[in-house]
């Protein structure tokens, strides 16, 4: 079964409500879900390698990682070390202090959602990320934490599993 990976937030868990929305449109699509726990360390580079351990690359194709704030820098730099299919990534906190990579991604579809308001990761990052790798790019008039845009990030990632699916 193809498997969809998520990486939450530094301060959030792995079955919030935004991860939890998305893996119910993920389940609904034909995927297996993965949701670890991070919450046992900030350490960004740390949870890649608890992402890594996990041997993604073993699974079933199609192969997605979807990552938000932290999680966003976690899914990018593991993208980076394994090809994946999809690379969903929300707000995603890189080109910051603490966050050392610059991620070479390899995906061969990759989207980026971002908030104009997020007072948390600037959006310019999320700007600077998709140009850098020709990814979609969609910045929504939101907040840091996306929620008030749900509805909109379910169909949006549904669509998105629909285009990974039938590369």
């Amino acid at each position: 079964m193809s498997t969809v990976f998520f990486a939450h937030g530094k301060e959030s868990g792995p079955w919030g409500r935004k991860i939890s929305a998305l893996a119910d449109v993920a389940r609904e699509a034909g995927f297996q879900v993965e949701s670890p726990d991070y919450s046992h360390t900030f350490d960004p580079d740390e949870r890649v390698r608890q992402l890594l351990a996990l041997a993604p690359e073993q699974r079933r194709r199609p192969l997605v990682l979807v990552g938000s704030s932290m999680g966003g820098y976690v899914s990018a730099v593991a993208a980076e070390r394994v090809a994946v299919d999809g690379l969903f990534l929300l707000a995603p906190a890189l080109y910051m202090p603490g966050y050392p990579a610059e991620p070479r991604c390899r995906a061969r579809r990759m989207t980026v959602v971002h908030g104009w308001n997020d007072a948390i990761v600037p959006v310019d990052n999320g700007i600077r990320l998709a140009r850098a790798h020709r990814a979609r790019l969609h910045v929504l008039d939101a907040g840091h934490d996306l929620n008030e845009t749900l509805p909109w990030l379910c169909e949006t990632f549904a669509r998105f599993l629909g285009e990974v699916r039938a590369d």
